[in-house]
This record gives C-alpha cells, sequence and structure tokens, in this order.
C-alpha cells in the first residue's frame, strides 16, 4: 500500500468527520415550527429535547447528581424485582413516542418524550428506536428547570395517553407523589409520601414496595 493512498484515505476521513462536527454544531431548529418523529431521529446533535404535540422542549443538558442518584436507586429497586419477569424498565435517555389515533408512522408521530423511568410490560411496543405507546409506569424526577413541565404539562399528557402509574418525584423535599389512573381515564392521587414512607407500586398490585428511606438517603 503506497503512501500517497494511506494520505489520501486519512485526509478523506478526515474531511468526513470535519463536516459532521460541523452539521452537529449547526444544527438549529425553527422552535415556532412543527415537527414530528421523522424530523427528531435525523438530529444528530448532542442536545436533548423533546416534542410536545409537534413543538421543541429543550431538556437540560444533563441531570445534576441528586437526579441521577434518586433515579439510579429507583431503577436498581425496580429492575431486581422485575427480573424473570415479563415487563421491563428503562431510564433515560430512551425515546418514548405517543401517537394519536392508532398512527405509527414515524410521519404521523407528533409527541416524543424521555421520562426519567419507564416501565413496560407490553413488549410488543418496544424496538430498536424505544417505545411506541404508553408505558405501564412512569417516574419523573422534578428539577428546579423542569417542575412545571413535569408536574402540569406530562401529567396532563401522560393522563391523555393512558399511562396508568405516574410518580413525581421531588428530591429537595424528599417527597414523591402518586397519580393511579381511575376508569375515567383520569389521573387520582393516591398520596404524597415522606422519606419515611414504603410506597406501594400499584400496577404490581401489592407485589412491590419501594422505601423512600434507601432512595433518599444522604440526598
Amino acid at each position: 500500500m503506497s503512501y500517497e493512498f494511506v494520505k489520501f484515505v486519512l485526509i478523506y476521513i478526515l474531511s468526513n468527520f470535519e463536516i459532521i462536527k460541523k452539521n452537529k454544531m449547526e444544527l438549529n431548529l425553527d422552535l415556532n415550527k412543527r415537527y414530528t418523529f421523522a424530523d427528531y431521529y435525523t438530529w444528530a446533535d448532542e442536545k436533548r429535547r423533546e416534542l410536545f404535540d409537534g413543538f421543541i422542549k429543550m431538556m437540560t443538558p444533563a441531570p445534576n447528581r441528586i437526579h441521577q442518584q434518586i433515579s439510579k436507586r429507583l431503577n436498581f429497586k425496580i429492575q431486581y424485582y422485575l427480573q424473570n419477569k415479563k415487563c421491563e424498565v428503562y431510564y433515560a435517555p430512551f425515546d418514548v413516542r405517543l401517537p394519536n389515533n392508532g398512527e405509527k408512522s414515524d410521519d404521523k408521530i407528533y409527541t416524543v418524550v424521555q421520562p426519567d423511568i419507564c416501565i413496560i410490560c407490553d413488549l410488543s411496543k418496544l424496538d430498536e428506536r424505544g417505545c411506541l405507546g404508553s408505558p405501564d409506569m412512569i417516574i419523573e424526577i422534578v428539577s428546579p428547570s423542569n417542575s412545571k413541565h413535569d408536574v402540569e404539562d406530562k401529567f396532563e399528557l401522560y393522563q391523555k395517553h393512558g399511562v396508568r402509574e405516574y410518580w413525581i418525584v421531588f428530591p429537595y423535599e424528599k417527597t414523591i407523589n402518586v397519580f393511579l389512573l381511575n376508569s375515567s381515564g383520569k389521573y387520582e392521587l393516591v398520596g404524597m409520601f415522606a422519606e419515611n414512607s414504603k410506597v406501594q407500586v400499584n400496577i404490581f398490585e401489592g407485589d412491590l414496595f419501594i422505601d423512600l428511606a434507601e432512595i433518599f438517603i444522604e440526598i
């Protein structure tokens, strides 16, 4: 293999790398435009986003340490319980597509979220790109920058799409609000639980309780 050929290959690789890097840096999206999952899936930069009815909601670049600690502990408890069971648990970043009216094509899906933790028991909803359809349970961990998003916006969204159980975790208050979907398709507050509580995961019908003292320890 000649020196000139090797040089040519290296120059070609480096030039393409610079083009990709430049494209990532120059990805500017119109926040007033309505997008679909087909658009979303092509965005190759490193920014974190969600789509709400086609409109971009920017996410924080990376959650803080306390957020991650709580997420890790909750995920561990659920993952341990789910061994040899049919349900699966996933944590962010993990795309959940919430289609309207049964539309499943990428260019007809306008809502994509990345829950902190989600549990899916209908494994047919899972594919290589995440989850297509509503998880059975979602947990969101509130941060100062996204409290309205989780408490109001996502509450309404998850209720609309039939997520059976929704937990909102408040790290600094060391509390969790648990909501369960009733027969009318509306969330009812099961309870507001403090750090000394053991909280039932309702979708498992009393088979799993999480001790919040172990979740919030040294937080």
